[in-house]
């Protein structure tokens, strides 16, 4: 009929039509395109076996090409020559592991699933797998796959031969990368889970008092400096997020500078912060990001000590005051446990009886009776000057300066309505010591130094 009447394979029915044949509708490309089968997806034909002569001459090579691959990697990966002869040996050993099992592989071409790739990562000792990160490994694959594409194509002796090679290189190469990231990814993983177990006893260390040196040696393993200034918080973890936020307080933690240990337990987050965490302005932006990784619940600061293994005091500390922050409708967001020694002092916190005792009760009585007559007629009266004026047969100046000299030696001022009602309980607590003689045991150092009212 003439070149214009030339016929072409029909692709979606598999027949032929004539150039002059007008088009069907069912010979549009939508048509004629199965969707669930496009034809990048189509699965690739068997390979065809190499022939046993080809396989005999790789295998016949194969100590030559891992020697000559390893001295590659010392030519052009900078970071080889800092290994030590024994960890070189070990990755000579790796490449000689990972050509053995390419020659298992080329000789079962019906498999197209390399399953032999991640017996070469099992050879690894320990301490070259801690040596070696993520990008050193791929990039000796990278180099080692190079080496085996310029010379295993030497070895055919035939184009569908040198294509079978080039091809099982690349594919070779390919499934060692994709196993390479997944053993790091599964130790990463392990590491993970066993870090988060080890933060999880340390805390608890701290929260228990066993601040022995097995604590302080967990702590070392987590980057925690010994001799770094500890603080402890505790709040409610935000609902959302569970025990994933322990990760969070790490991320806000390390945007600081600062090192953190965090741990769920229960319903109370409790995370130990590197460092102190006063009302200053260069604390002001780590507390505020750190505030946010807990619920908007109230949240108790124990006071700073000077390392990790006195940090249980802290931690006691904040917990008597979650304890307590209730009785405080309008405590602050964050409350130091020491601004909470009334309501501590009212479920029967030993700590908080003493501290009050010893930081407000007894200065005023060493400065003589007239302060704490004053104290509690002033109390008594409403905090009306003139009224408690009367009821002393004093001046109302004598009064004020009076109040005066209380505030300067309780740092709480009378005047003030929450101070007042600190000095209150604290006067109340003095009383009934009194009263019922019963020795209290003395505290540590710690509530001291937050008893006095700390200004957010």
């Amino acid at each position: 009929m003439g070149e214009h009447q030339s016929r072409e394979p029909d692709v979606g029915t598999g027949t032929s039509r004539d150039d002059d044949a007008a088009p069907a509708p069912a010979r549009t490309p939508v048509a004629r395109t199965p969707v669930t089968a496009p034809p990048f997806a189509r699965r690739r034909d068997p390979r065809a076996p190499l022939p046993d002569a080809l396989l005999r001459r790789v295998k016949q090579f194969s100590g030559r090409l891992s020697t000559e691959a390893v001295a590659s990697m010392q030519t052009q990966l900078p970071f080889f020559a800092d290994l030590d002869a024994d960890q070189r040996a070990s990755v000579q050993l790796l490449v000689q592991t990972a050509v053995v099992n390419f020659l298992e592989w080329l000789q079962n071409p019906a498999d197209n699933d390399i399953r032999f790739s991640l017996d070469a990562f099992q050879v690894i000792p320990q301490d070259l797998a801690r040596r070696l990160t993520l990008r050193q490994t791929v990039d000796m694959v990278r180099v080692a796959m190079e080496f085996f594409e310029q010379w295993l194509p030497a070895l055919a002796r035939n184009d569908q031969q040198l294509i079978a090679l080039t091809e099982a290189v690349l594919r070779y190469g390919r499934e060692l990368g994709f196993t390479a990231a997944s053993v790091y990814a599964s130790a990463a993983e392990s590491r993970g889970a066993w870090d988060t177990r080890l933060e999880a006893l340390v805390v608890d260390a701290v929260v228990r008092g066993d601040t022995g040196p097995d604590m302080l040696s967990r702590a070392a393993t987590l980057n925690w400096d010994a001799n770094a200034p500890a603080t402890v918080l505790v709040g409610t973890p935000p609902p959302d997020q569970g025990v994933s936020v322990v990760g969070t307080v790490h991320t806000v933690a390390q945007r600081h500078n600062r090192a953190a240990l965090a741990v769920v337990q229960g319903s109370r987050l409790v995370a130990v912060v590197s460092g102190d965490i006063k009302p200053a302005p260069e604390n002001r932006p780590f507390l505020g990001d750190l505030l946010a990784t807990f619920s908007p619940g109230p949240v108790v600061i124990g006071p700073t000590t000077g390392t990790l293994g006195a940090a249980h005091f802290s931690a006691v500390e904040a917990l008597a005051g979650m304890d307590a922050v209730a009785g405080w409708r309008g405590a602050p967001r964050p409350v130091h446990a020491g601004e909470l020694l009334p309501e501590r002092a009212l479920l029967g916190d030993r700590a908080a009886l003493e501290a009050l005792n010893e930081h407000l009760v007894r200065p005023l009585q060493a400065a003589g009776s007239a302060l704490a007559d004053t104290l509690d007629a002033y109390l008594d009266c409403g905090a009306a000057v003139e009224t408690c004026a009367r009821q002393l047969f004093v001046h109302p100046n004598t009064v004020r300066y009076r109040l005066k000299k209380i505030a300067e030696i309780t740092r709480r001022d009378p005047t003030n309505p929450r101070d007042a009602y600190v000095l209150r309980i604290a006067a109340t607590v003095g009383r009934l010591t009194q009263t019922h003689h019963e020795p209290v045991n003395p505290i540590t150092s710690v509530t001291s130094g937050t008893v006095r009212r700390i200004d957010l």
